[in-house]
This record gives C-alpha cells, structure tokens and sequence, in this order.
C-alpha cells in the first residue's frame, strides 16, 4: 500500500479486506465503534505500539504492515548504491553456514586490530545516525570479520569471533531501524553463534539486547521481557566486579526490557527494570559510550520518557522530556529522544511544539527522521488534520519523509 496513508487508515484498509465492522473489531480489543470510527478517520492519533499491535492482532497483520515499515534506504553520497539488498545477500550467503568459509585473498585475513578500528568505525558512524553507509558498508565487514574468526587461531581467533558478533550486532540494530527485523533477527543469531566458543559475558550480553529489540519490534512484547530478565540473570553473577563495559552492557539490556515492558502496558515490570538501570548507571557513575551503548543517567531518563509516553502517561513525557540534556549523547540517542519529545507535545495538544522538535530532528539527522514510524505518522496526521491548505513547511515535511506523493 502506499506510504501515504495514515494509521487508522491503514486499520480500515485491512478491517474491510477481512469483512470485519467496526465494532467487532473494536470489541475484540476492548474498545467501541466509537473509538474505531475516529481512528480510521484520523480524529484519534495511534502513536502507541501496545494499542497499534492489538489492532495489527486482530487484524491477522504484521505490526509492520499498521507502520508502513519503509523497504527502501535511499542511496545517498555515503551510501553508494548498495544499501540493504546487498545486506541481505551476505546475511544469507552460504559460505557462513557450511565449511566452506569466504576467500580472504593473497594478503589473508585482517589484523585484529584492523578489524576493531572497522568495527569501531562503522558502530560510530551507526551513532551519527549515517545509515545509509552503515548499511552499504556491513556486507564487505561481515565478510572480512567471519575470514578472521574462521583463519586465526589462539587468542587472536578469540578477539576476530568477539569482532564477528559486535559486526553482526551492529547488522541486527541496523535492520531494526530500518523494519527489516527478520533480518535483524538472522544477524543476531549469528552473533550470539559467533561469540559462544569465547564464554565472554560482555559481548554475549550486549547480543541479547539485540535479541530483545528484534522481538518486541515485531511486537512480541512479552517474550522480549522474558528475554531481559533471563539475560540480567546470566549477567548478575558476573557483576561483583564488574568493569565499566559490562554495567553499561547490563544497565542497556535493562532499558530495552523497559521498552518492552511499557508497549505490553506492564507498569509495574517497567518501573522495575528503570530502578535497577538507574542503580547501574549510578554505579557506572557517568555518561559513557563503553561498546557502543550510550548508557548513563542521561539515558536512563530519556527511557523513562519514552516509557511514559508508551504507557500513555504524556503529562510526565512532556514535563520531563524538554528538560533532558542529550547534547553529550550521540547523535542517534538524541534524535530518539527528539522525536518522543515530538509525540508527547502532540498528543498534549501542542502541536506547534512537536513540529518544531520535529524540524530540528530532522536538521540533526534526516536519515534516521525519515525511518522513524512516529516522524512519518506525525507528519501525515498534520496534513489531514489541517482544515485550509497545510503551509509550505509542513508539505515540505511530509514530502522529505515519504508520505505525500
């Protein structure tokens, strides 16, 4: 279908392919035809995962299919013109998954320390929001980590197998972003295979939080807070003395779980999860980037905007999201963040406010604006609510992100 249809529209579109009314569909969440009817005709916003999955259950649909996930990764100077197809294709080569592993050529396999300033390279410009080359790049690094892993020996095999599963992590969260999650799924597998032989708990850790994303974007809230809880539990013996990596790999995994737990509209098991991420990060003591995780104090309380905004409780996004000093996260962290401030000015009735967090997310980080479903949706919503012409800007917009032809 075309990416110009809102939500609730898209809810009709599938209601009426499956010959359902609106009241029984609306019966089957708990809601009335009421409700439904201002849905479908865009008088009452979905912006929330729990209350847009329902739907996409009743519906027999993917959650992916209510969001309008975007296919395509437009080809920019960074990207070239390979993007995700590319991606899909090393994913799916069988050169992993039999003995017959990837030629390295004359000069042979990479250097470790080649190999962890690529991987480094690649995770950093995955936090500048660059996904364009981030995902034109992972096919070449996938294939030059898993000749690492396959051709040294010793504890240099040891650190290629930890790169191998940070490469395919790094690929898992990517996809993620982008809606390809049975890929991502694909590439988190892999690294947690990659990494087993090693036994290293901070990078088996840090693969189980991109476990946990691939679930609970296809919706699967409750096995991705089954997920979190039995990860913290394989992590807690290890973190008598823990380093700074593996408090960052732990308090992290606890913020997704929280993410889950709000989108499945458990309160409680949210609550639970942010008050040991924020013990964690005031053990860690800081703000860090210790692999890639951005975790801090400052991230703890943008998680807990987000899971407010999820459950609902917009009051507290609004109050508390404006608040929040990003500028010493990375780029990616402070869009996201951007963008919940967005929704919950919106659905506190200021719409003005979320347009302007809208614009200048989108000046930080046009690539990473373009792929969000709440971007997307806000910005549609803004045109079909406009009672005259909508101005310039907001066409503009609209147009930038894919949702008017």
């Amino acid at each position: 279908m075309s990416g110009s249809l809102t939500i609730g529209e898209r809810v009709a579109w599938y209601r009426r392919r499956r010959g359902l009314s609106q009241e029984v569909v609306a019966g089957l969440v708990g809601r009335t035809a009421d409700w439904l009817g201002k849905v479908e005709n865009n008088r009452i916003e979905l912006d929330r995962l729990s209350v847009i999955k329902s739907l996409a259950d009743v519906l027999d649909v993917a959650l992916g299919d209510l969001l309008a996930e975007p296919s395509l990764l437009d080809w920019t100077a960074d990207s070239g013109t390979q993007t995700v197809p590319a991606l899909r294709a090393a994913l799916m080569s069988y050169q992993t998954i039999t003995p017959f592993g990837p030629t390295v050529g004359d000069q042979g396999p990479p250097t470790t320390a080649a190999l962890r300033n690529e991987v480094g390279g690649l995770w950093t410009a995955y936090q500048d929001s660059r996904f364009g080359y981030v995902t034109s790049r992972l096919p070449q690094l996938l294939q030059r980590a898993q000749a690492a892993a396959d051709k040294l020996d010793g504890e240099d095999q040891d650190h290629a197998r930890r790169l191998l599963g940070l490469t395919y992590q790094l690929a898992a969260t990517q996809l993620t972003k982008l809606g390809e999650t049975d890929l991502a799924w694909i590439a988190a597998d892999r690294g947690l295979t990659a990494v087993r032989p090693t036994g290293d708990p901070v990078v088996t850790g840090s693969l189980f939080r991109s476990v946990g994303h691939a679930l609970h974007s296809t919706g699967r809230f409750t096995e991705a807070i089954r997920l979190t809880q039995d990860a913290a539990a394989y992590l807690e013996p290890h973190l008598a003395k823990p380093t700074p990596a593996l408090l960052s790999v732990y308090g992290t995994l606890l913020l997704a779980g929280s993410m889950a737990a709000a989108r499945s509209n458990d309160a409680a098991t949210t609550r639970a999860f942010l008050t040991t991420a924020d013990e964690t990060a005031t053990r860690l003591g800081t703000d860090a980037n210790h692999l890639w995780t951005a975790f801090g104090p400052t991230n703890v309380a943008i998680h807990r905007v987000a899971t407010a905004a999820e459950l609902g409780d917009f009051q507290v996004a609004v109050d508390l999201g404006p608040r929040i000093n990003t500028t010493g996260l990375p780029m990616e962290r402070r869009v996201r963040h951007a963008l919940e401030v967005a929704r919950a000015y919106n659905s506190w009735n200021r719409p003005d406010d979320a347009q302007a967090a809208l614009l200048d997310a989108e000046q930080m980080a046009p690539e990473q604006v373009r792929h969000h479903f709440l971007s997307r949706q806000l910005a549609l919503t803004w045109v079909r609510r406009q009672r005259g012409k909508p101005t310039a800007e907001l066409v503009g917009l609209a147009r930038r992100l894919n949702v008017l032809d």
